[in-house]
């Protein structure tokens, strides 16, 4: 009988179960959609049951599948990763009082710059900057403006539930709400040098603890997942960036790890908490009894989610544009693409930014230089992660838009580093890992390709454009 885990991701545009066995072999997969409602550039929201029936229903389809395809298959554990800084405001037994909203959504920005003289201590306490895009200020936003949640308050059955923690409690039916350091660090309102909730924040925000979930490590016993009659112990909660480190083994110091998802995150783990980590983000990638480990992390906001925005305003197909990208010649004259697609990440921090073309070009040349935008944008990143914490020796690329050949030996070209890229399901695979940990030392390091760097002169002339043209478009603020 081969044993076999369960990992669950749930990201922003689908909801993921993919099975893997002791020797990391993927046994089945299954994925469902889920809809996410743009009601306008700031407010971004998500139904949160249907979140949650979205990740019971992949799992029981890849249950299902697996054990048709290989009968003596044991599952015997489960992860789960979810999209970082998304807020379901929602009963102590997890009857959401609201919608979710998104990582990307940051309705209340404007009164979150109230704070603004308080952020060089809120980026001491957590290592995060001052953005509506994290949880604290849709936790407030909620509570003034739902009458839902402001009851729940009231009558002491709120809880205050980064994704994670409310999907963990209603898959798992456990008596109270957790959650692990890597999500409770997305909301502006976790220690990261403690490991818990701040009093000082809590107090900031004029949020209580009461209404949060326990911090718990990130493998723990969360509970249990009952699938078509078998039970599974949850052991594994993280953030779908964190997991994905530890998809091909142990992370290593010397790496760059890219996410290309809705958003590019860019990460370099480290040993120690990053003392200083400005402009960067100082994230936790995970914790046990022994204490953290972190990441120095940059973020570009447009990615997937600048893709979607150029397709639905040019009223193309996205897969036919990706094709057609692969055979652009090299001599092509594309415009320069400012990509404020969900405001600027890292290092700008601007959450209002236009995105524009300078240049005429083609659809195809226009689409060529957005994605070249998202290339730029994790140089300019992965530059300001080397001076932090030295050169980097390799790239560990994943997501969606790896499979573009074309992104890849451009990023390999600019970072003048080796770039190897995950199979699919790189966070699925990370949680895996995290949720059975025995097993990996056997697995393989899940590579499809490696991109070797190349020099090209023209694209490092046009990286420097980019960033004059950028800077000259920025808000004095940002600068």
């Amino acid at each position: 009988m081969t044993r076999a885990v369960l990992a669950l991701d749930q990201g922003s545009h689908a909801s993921r179960a993919c099975i893997y066995d002791e020797a990391g072999v993927l046994c089945a997969a299954h994925t469902v959609p889920v809809a996410t409602r743009h009601i306008d550039a700031r407010h971004i929201e998500q139904d949160a049951d249907e979140l949650l029936r979205s990740l019971q229903s992949a799992a029981q389809a890849a249950v299902r599948t697996a054990l048709q395809q290989r009968p003596q298959l044991q599952l015997v554990a489960a992860g789960l990763a979810v999209q970082r800084s998304t807020i379901v405001c929602c009963t102590r037994a997890g009857v959401p009082l609201g919608p979710a909203l998104s990582w990307q959504d940051r309705r209340n920005d404007t009164w979150l710059q109230t704070l603004a003289p308080q952020q060089s201590r809120i980026r001491e306490i957590t290592g995060l900057p001052l953005s509506a895009h994290y949880g604290a200020s849709k936790l407030r936003w909620c509570l003034e403006h739902l009458p839902a949640v402001s009851a729940a308050a009231q009558r002491a059955d709120l809880l205050a539930a980064p994704l994670a923690s409310f999907l963990g409690l209603r898959l798992t039916g456990a008596s109270a709400a957790r959650i692990d350091p890597a999500n409770a660090a997305r909301t502006l309102l976790w220690d990261s040098r403690q490991l818990d909730w701040s009093e000082e924040l809590l107090q900031l925000f004029a949020l209580q603890r009461a209404w949060l979930p326990r911090c718990a490590p990130t493998c723990a016993d969360y509970g249990a997942l009952e699938i078509d009659g078998q039970v599974l112990p949850l052991r594994a909660l993280t953030g779908d960036q964190s997991a994905m480190p530890f998809a091909s083994g142990a992370p290593d110091n010397d790496t760059l790890y890219v996410n290309l998802g809705t958003g590019a995150f860019i990460q370099r783990p480290l040993a120690a908490r990053p003392p200083a980590p400005a402009p960067l983000l100082g994230s936790v990638l995970c914790s046990d009894a022994a204490g953290a480990r972190y990441t120095l992390e940059g973020t570009v906001n447009g990615a997937g989610s600048a893709v979607s925005w150029f397709c639905a305003s040019e009223n193309l197909d996205e897969a036919t544009l990706w094709a057609a990208l692969e055979t652009l010649g090299a001599t092509a004259q594309l415009p320069i693409f400012l990509n404020g697609v969900g405001g600027l990440g890292s290092p700008w921090w601007c959450a209002q930014f236009t995105p524009h073309f300078i240049g005429a070009g083609t659809a195809l040349e226009r689409f060529a230089a957005l994605i070249e935008s998202i290339a730029f944008m994790i140089a300019i990143n992965a530059q300001l992660l080397a001076q932090q914490a030295g050169t980097a020796r390799a790239l560990l690329l994943a997501g969606g838009m790896s499979r573009s050949g074309w992104l890849c030996r451009r990023l390999a070209a600019l970072l003048q580093l080796p770039i190897s890229v995950l199979a699919a399901e790189a966070s699925a695979r990370g949680v895996a890992a995290l949720a059975a940990p025995a097993w990996v030392t056997r697995w393989s390091a899940g590579i499809t390709r490696v991109y070797h760097p190349q020099a090209d002169h023209a694209l490092q002339a046009r990286y420097q454009l980019f960033q004059e043209c950028l800077n000259a478009a920025l808000p004095d603020s940002a600068r």
